[in-house]
C-alpha cells in the first residue's frame, strides 16, 4: 500500500517505467512512510499482470509470493536490528540470512544497526543469476544511511557495474550521510512531506485524539505522530517536559535517576526539540514542537541566556552523533540537565 499524500509521487514516478533507472534513491524526512512506498513500488515492478497506474494487481502469482515473502526476485537489506520492519526477504535460506548469522549469533551479541559487508556481499549470488520469472529482480536497502563503510563501498563496485535487469531502490532520511559517489550513480527521488491537513486527517481517522499537537512534536511526519500516540514512555516524557519548563529549578540528578533505563536517543530527542523550541521562541515568538507548552516555552525564553542557549544545542547535537554508543545513560542525562539548568544563570 501506498499512504493518500504519496499518490502524486507514484503518479510522477511512473513516468521512469519506460526507462527504468538501475537504481532508486527515495530520500525525504524521517516518519512519512518511504520504506512502505518502497516495498509498494518493489511490488509494482514483479507484478506480472500491473494495472495501467503501474499499481500490482494483487492477483497474480508474483502479488501473492510477495505478499507471503517469499518471491524469488526480491530481496530487502536492512540492520539486524530492523529486521523485523520487512519480515522475510524472500527467496532461499542463503538469501534470508542477510539479516543476521543465525540463533546462536542473536543469542551471544545484540543485534547490529549497520547494513554489514557480509549482507551486501550476499546480494552478488542473488544479482549474478538470471530471472526466476524472466522479469526483474528488486532489491530494497533501508535506511541507506545504515551502510557501514566497507558495506558502502561494496555496494558501490555493484552500481558502478550494474547487473542486467535488477533493480535498486534505496531508502534514506539521511542523504547527506552517503557516500557522493553512491548518490551520483543513482536516481535521486526526493519524498514530499504531507500537508498539515492532510496529515490530521489522516492521523484522526486512525484514532489519534490530539493529531495537531502529535504531528507537530514529530516535525509534521504522520507516521513518527502515529508511533507517538502509543509510545509507553508519554508520561516519563510529560513528566521531562515539567522538569525543562522549570528552568533554572529542574532537578538535574533526578533526571538521571528517572529517565536511565529509558534509550538515550529518545531522551536527546525530547531535549533537543525543547532547545530548538526556545530558539523558536526567541527569534520567531511560536514553537514548533510543543505548542501545548507554548506559555512555559515563552517563560523559560526570557529568563534564558541567548549565547548560553546557542552553545547548549551544540553540546546536545554534538552528543546526538554518539547516542547510539554503549553510554552511561544516567551520567549522559545528568551532564545534560544541569548543562540545561545553568543556561539560566
Amino acid at each position: 500500500m501506498i499512504y493518500p499524500w504519496q499518490s502524486g509521487d507514484w503518479e510522477r514516478l511512473q513516468q521512469l517505467r519506460s526507462h527504468w533507472p538501475h537504481a532508486l534513491l527515495l530520500h525525504g524526512q524521517a516518519g512519512i512512510g518511504k520504506l512502505e512506498f518502497a516495498q509498494h513500488l518493489a511490488k509494482g515492478l514483479l507484478c506480472e499482470s500491473p494495472q495501467a497506474d503501474g499499481q500490482p494487481c494483487g492477483t497474480c502469482p508474483a502479488c501473492h509470493w510477495f505478499a507471503q515473502g517469499n518471491h524469488p526476485d526480491y530481496r530487502v537489506v536492512v540492520p539486524e536490528a530492523l529486521a523485523s520492519l520487512v519480515g522475510p526477504s524472500g527467496g532461499d535460506d542463503d538469501a534470508k540470512a542477510d539479516k543476521g548469522d543465525g540463533e546462536e549469533g542473536k543469542k551471544t551479541r545484540t543485534p547490529s544497526k549497520e547494513i554489514r559487508i557480509e549482507q551486501v556481499r550476499a546480494l552478488l549470488d542473488f544479482t549474478s543469476v538470471g530471472s526466476h520469472r524472466g522479469g526483474s529482480r528488486v532489491v530494497v536497502l533501508y535506511p541507506a544511511e545504515a551502510l557501514n563503510v566497507a558495506a558502502a563501498n561494496a555496494l558501490l563496485k555493484t552500481l558502478e557495474e550494474p547487473p542486467a535487469s535488477v533493480v535498486f531502490v534505496l531508502v534514506s532520511a539521511r542523504i547527506d550521510r552517503l557516500l557522493p559517489t553512491i548518490i551520483s550513480r543513482c536516481r535521486q527521488w526526493p519524498m514530499g512531506t504531507p500537508s498539515p491537513q492532510q496529515a490530521q486527517t489522516w492521523l484522526a481517522q486512525q484514532g489519534v485524539a490530539d493529531p495537531a499537537g502529535l504531528l507537530a512534536e514529530a516535525g509534521g511526519a504522520p507516521l513518527a505522530a502515529l508511533a507517538l500516540a502509543s509510545d509507553e514512555n508519554r508520561t516519563l516524557r510529560d513528566w521531562t517536559l515539567a522538569q525543562l519548563a522549570a528552568g533554572p529549578n529542574c532537578d538535574a540528578f533526578a533526571c538521571g535517576e528517572t529517565l536511565q533505563k529509558l534509550p538515550v536517543p529518545l531522551v536527546l530527542g525530547w531535549l533537543q526539540r525543547w532547545a530548538y523550541d526556545l530558539l523558536a521562541e526567541r527569534t520567531a515568538g511560536r514553537p514548533r514542537y510543543y505548542p501545548q507548552a507554548a506559555d512555559a516555552l515563552s517563560h523559560c525564553a526570557g529568563k534564558v541566556d541567548a549565547p548560553a542557549l546557542a552553545r547548549y544545542l551544540k553540546t546536545v547535537t554534538r552528543q546526538r552523533a554518539v547516542e547510539n554508543h554503549p553510554l552511561n545513560a544516567r551520567l549522559v542525562f545528568e551532564e545534560l540537565f544541569l548543562g540545561y539548568r545553568e543556561m539560566f544563570a
